[in-house]
């Protein structure tokens, strides 16, 4: 199977995922546990799924509905400090993935398979780093595990750190503060708020829109270079 349909298969498998995954559930939960600090528990998870080779935890949806929940005053702040303060987590999670790359070396990826580890994961990363260069990292962002292991890759094959830095913050305000206002935006319509399971499904079929740009984008770029290669290798017959 190729590696972007698989990723996108990934997607749709992680939204529908158990109960304690469910980004409803859970921020619902944090918010009747600590209140106004349930924002805290929002990043913790964005962090543990972006930088701590933690892959089964919801993102796109959880900054989704942290987005909606502001709207409809269940967080009670203000967009902007949310977006600001997830957009910040979403920076601080692929910063520890690179670092605990860059300290531990290759051999974070040689462990044997568990329940939360899997060799295929790792590979899958490597495929799409090798496929997209330094914009991988804005765009693993959009897609599940991938956007666990990439920044420890990064870290891994010694990315320079100022470039990895660029990429990283482009990553964190596009997903993390971005998908938090589309949120918020979206949450306005009755519609939305009256069918979020329909509304996070959606959020998944948008955030895959980059990964399936890029796949045509490179279909097209290696339909152009074939007839180059033919032809060179036409003359040099």
């Amino acid at each position: 199977m190729n590696p972007i349909t698989s990723m996108l298969l990934d997607s749709s498998v992680h939204a529908l995922g158990p109960d304690w995954m469910d980004p409803d559930t859970l921020i619902n939960g944090f918010i009747e546990r600590w209140g106004t600090w349930a924002l805290a528990g929002i990043c913790l998870i964005i962090v543990i799924e972006t930088g701590l080779l933690f892959p089964f935890l919801p993102g796109d949806s959880l900054l989704f509905t942290a987005g909606l929940f502001t709207g409809t005053g269940q967080i009670q702040l203000p967009i902007w400090a949310v977006a600001a303060i997830l957009g910040f987590a979403a920076f601080i999670g692929p910063q520890s993935g690179y670092w605990i790359g860059r300290l531990s070396g290759p051999k974070i990826f040689n462990r044997p398979d568990s329940r939360f580890f899997k060799k295929a994961y790792v590979d899958r990363t490597h495929a799409f780093f090798e496929q997209y260069g330094g914009r991988a990292i804005v765009l693993a962002q959009f897609v599940p595990f991938v956007r666990t292991y990439i920044p420890v890759a990064a870290g891994v094959g010694r990315m320079p750190y100022l470039r990895f830095v660029r990429f990283n913050v482009i990553g964190a305000l596009v997903w993390g503060v971005g998908v938090t206002l589309l949120g918020f935006w979206l949450g306005q319509f009755a519609i939305v708020k009256d069918n979020i399971e329909i509304a996070l499904m959606l959020v998944v079929l948008v955030s895959v829109l980059p990964i399936l740009f890029e796949a045509v984008k490179h279909q097209l770029e290696a339909r152009r270079a074939a007839p180059a290669v033919e032809s060179r290798e036409t003359l040099e017959d």
